[in-house]
């Protein structure tokens, strides 16, 4: 069925060319966007010619007049096309389908029902689509589709077409505040010789030139790092992190997070800051500072309060992160059905229960002071103590970002890569690997700062839906 439509549609293709027609013009005319025509109507009205170009999502009448609803990316508007008055009207009618695209050329004027249209004189077959576009009403409803294909569910529902443009006011608003709070936007590369920044497993490649094994980069931490290093005291970079880890309604393997960078920053002023930046890019993002998730409303306009991380997960769990040793855990986590098997070691079994506790945390808070087997990347909170000044933005039961004071002792960052060497060694893939590069640069001085990142869950979360619905391309196996 699909074929034979194909088939049609190449025929008057060929119709078009047969009659000295080109169905792909290199060179297209366009005087008005649709919108602009709308909203300037007077002064259109007024015109003898306006041209505008489109895509065609309706045809009606036949015969010596036809209506057609041409939408460009502004506006739809109808246009109308008689055979008495207009060029060509026989090859146009006879060859032109919905999905075309076309260059519509005539006064703008009102019909008999207070349509607001265009009379053409002129109407070409700019792009001749070979394929048929989904029908407006039924949409496309099958899930991989919509996926596979996002632009045929761009075309015909303007809510995720609109959700899109959402998206960019969230980074944009991002960058204007980082800029307007004096950070300089940096680029990194994407190809690491080691991986670092995240506790994550990497996407392995291989460099032709050099001949050498690469990563794709799991995080933009350690670059950055290096370039507070080289005297810059303010950076921020909204890049693409790659992780191959598992697929879920939370993560992806290829998304964009944006990290920043700031010496002479405290743990504190961080915090007020975030939450000060969360509430202006929610409210220019979705115009409200109350969105939903699930079956909750998350109030962002309250002030966000500080939780202790030790102190929350007693409560929850009963145990005692001061005093608990790493078998007493794993029986926990076992009594739970949390498989001990991959979770090496007592971070990962501490992270693993928490997770299970997580959801209990609607309300956007702070959840500060963790245990230092969880962030081998932040400062103590005071030189003997196990908390790291770390805190990660709740709501909604899920992480929506953390921040820490960085950590910037070398003998102490040396520490602790070398503990995590042993749970690599253990067989924990996901560990973070020693990088001497990154202990070298901090040996030259690495200013106190602090530092954060949030991925592009947040605008998931406030667009209440799975993060594969919230990226236009996401990773799917191959159809065939």
């Amino acid at each position: 069925m699909l074929e034979d439509i194909r088939q049609e549609r190449i025929k008057k293709r060929q119709n078009l060319q047969s009659a000295g027609f080109d169905p792909y013009p290199a060179n297209v005319k366009r005087t008005a966007t649709n919108a602009e025509i709308i909203k300037d109507w007077s002064k259109f009205v007024k015109k003898t010619t306006t041209t505008i170009v489109g895509r065609v999502f309706a045809v009606r009448g036949q015969g010596k007049l036809i209506f057609l609803d041409v939408k460009d990316e502004s506006a739809g508007i109808q246009i109308v096309f008689k055979q008495d008055s207009g060029k060509n009207f026989e090859l146009v009618r006879d060859n032109l389908d919905i999905g075309d695209f076309v260059q519509a050329s005539g006064k703008c004027f009102v019909t008999k029902r207070g349509e607001k249209s265009i009379e053409a004189k002129e109407l070409l077959i700019i792009i001749k689509a070979l394929r048929p576009i989904p029908s407006e009403y039924y949409g496309v409803t099958d899930p991989e589709t919509r996926q596979r294909q996002r632009y045929l569910e761009l075309l015909i529902n303007p809510e995720v077409k609109e959700s899109f443009y959402k998206k960019a006011t969230f980074w944009n608003t991002w960058r204007t505040i980082m800029l307007e709070n004096g950070f300089l936007e940096v680029e990194t590369p994407a190809l690491e010789h080691i991986p670092g920044g995240a506790d994550a497993e990497p996407f392995i490649t291989h460099h032709n030139a050099l001949d050498i094994e690469m990563y794709l980069r799991i995080s933009l931490e350690i670059s950055l790092k290096k370039l507070m290093v080289g005297g810059y005291e303010r950076v921020f970079e909204i890049g693409r992190i790659f992780r191959n880890e598992g697929i879920d309604a939370e993560h992806l393997q290829d998304y964009t997070q944006i990290e920043f960078y700031w010496a002479y920053q405290n743990y504190e002023g961080l915090m007020s800051f975030i939450e000060k930046a969360y509430k202006r890019i929610i409210k220019a993002t979705t115009g409200s500072l109350k969105t939903k998730l699930g079956d909750s409303t998350i109030d962002w306009a309250r002030a966000w309060p500080r939780i202790d991380y030790f102190a929350f997960f007693k409560k929850e769990t009963g145990l005692d992160l001061d005093t608990i040793n790493e078998k007493e855990l794993t029986a926990y986590a076992k009594s739970k059905e949390i498989d001990t098997s991959k979770h090496l070691g007592r971070g990962r079994l501490i992270d693993a229960i928490f997770k299970r506790i997580r959801p209990k945390l609607i309300q956007p808070c702070f959840l500060i002071n963790q245990p230092i087997e969880v962030e081998p990347l932040a400062k103590r909170i005071a030189p003997d103590s196990n908390k790291v000044a770390r805190f990660q933005i709740l709501a909604g039961g899920t992480e929506l970002g953390k921040g820490f004071a960085e950590l910037n002792d070398p003998i102490d960052q040396m520490d602790r890569f070398k503990e995590q060497q042993k749970l690599r060694e253990a067989g924990d893939t996901e560990a973070q690997r020693l990088d001497e590069s990154f202990i070298e640069a901090m040996e030259y001085g690495m200013p106190p700062m602090a530092g954060f990142g949030i991925s592009e869950r947040l605008f998931s979360v406030l667009m209440n839906k799975p993060i594969r619905e919230t990226v236009f391309f996401p990773t799917l196996r191959p159809k065939n």
